[in-house]
């Protein structure tokens, strides 16, 4: 029996000076996440991949988090529009 294929998600990206972000919250702390991207996948899920500084020490690493999710909070939103993108590599799931 051939694997199923996974049809692609829809990615979706705005310009580095006008992403949203979200609050991502975990370990007693708030931290300010910048939205990389939005995948909607085809089993009507929502992905948004991230920028997150972890700690000064470690610098910024990307995540990526299922919506909705407890921990996660909307910080602001984008005043431009969305455009397509191809899919990008996965991230670590957070």
């Amino acid at each position: 029996m051939a694997a199923r294929e996974r049809a692609q998600p829809r990615v979706r990206c705005r310009p580095a000076g006008d992403r949203p972000a979200l609050y991502v919250y975990g370990s007693g702390t708030r931290k300010y996440a910048p939205v990389m991207a939005r995948l909607d996948h085809a089993n009507d899920r929502t992905e948004y991949q991230v920028a997150l500084q972890t700690s000064r020490d470690r610098g910024t690493v990307h995540r990526a988090y299922w919506w909705p999710r407890p921990g996660l909070r909307p910080a602001h939103s984008s005043t431009c529009e969305p455009t397509d993108r191809e899919p990008i590599p996965t991230t670590t799931p957070g």
